[in-house]
């Protein structure tokens, strides 16, 4: 039986016994209604899985011992980073839950002159926290023993300027198809994914000044919510670890 995998952002030492957050105690205990004595599975992102036991439940707190530890080794050998134009609402949810659960690496949210959310510094603070929410949930589900990083919102010149390895805007006109490219020889890159207006020609130069280049996919014009995904999944197929 597949144990629940629940992320806990703490130490987890096997022979301890540790306090359990309070979203992590909530979910196996007045969800899944464990009890004293029943297994699951903890993690903090270290690239572990440990095995636990819950050791006692109360009003106030949920303990569970940490009974051994197992290295997961589930992340892809091509280390995608998404620079992802900042999408509304439940479409940026889906885009990063899907490049979680393909393998991303990192995710850079940036705003672009064609972005139609606007985040001050506190919605700001509050949406990052909430896209970190769903991917850590990505992580839970997909088995992922590392959680990728998700960046604070970034002009796009900033986000840009963090570019690992070769840089990509998907261009249905480019001369360079995603078959043209050595997978062998692809280690590292960054996919830049526009907004729901695309990327403006300005954004296209700061991203060429930073040394991205046009990648065809295909020949049709996707939306914010399917490049991403399709792009990575392709790239994964080639060069990582689908296939």
């Amino acid at each position: 039986m597949r144990l629940t995998r629940s992320f806990v952002a703490q130490p987890l030492s096997v022979g301890s016994t540790i306090t359990l957050p309070e979203d992590a105690a909530a979910h196996l205990v007045r969800v899944l209604r464990l009890q004293a004595g029943d297994p699951c599975v903890l993690f903090n992102g270290d690239g572990f899985d440990r095995e636990a036991r819950i050791a006692s439940v109360s009003k106030r707190e949920v303990l569970a011992d940490i009974i051994a530890s197992r290295q997961v080794d589930n992340e892809s050998p091509l280390a995608i980073t998404l620079l992802q134009g900042i999408a509304r609402g439940e479409k940026m949810d889906l885009i990063l839950q899907k490049a979680t659960e393909l393998g991303v690496a990192r995710i850079l949210p940036a705003s672009s002159e064609r972005s139609e959310v606007k985040l001050d510094a506190q919605r700001a603070d509050k949406r990052v926290a909430h896209w970190r929410e769903v991917v850590v949930s990505a992580c839970e589900q997909s088995g992922r023993a590392r959680v990728p990083e998700v960046a604070p919102p970034l002009v796009l010149a900033q986000a840009a300027a963090r570019r690992e390895g070769r840089g990509f805007i998907l261009d249905p006109f480019a001369p360079q198809a995603l078959s043209t490219l050595q997978g062998s020889q692809l280690r590292a890159c960054t996919l830049a994914i526009g907004p729901e207006g695309g990327w403006s020609p300005r954004d296209r130069e700061q991203l060429v000044a930073a040394g991205f280049e046009g990648l065809r996919l295909g020949p049709r014009i996707l939306r914010t919510e399917t490049a991403g995904i399709a792009a990575i999944a392709a790239l994964q197929a080639m060069a990582g670890d689908l296939g």
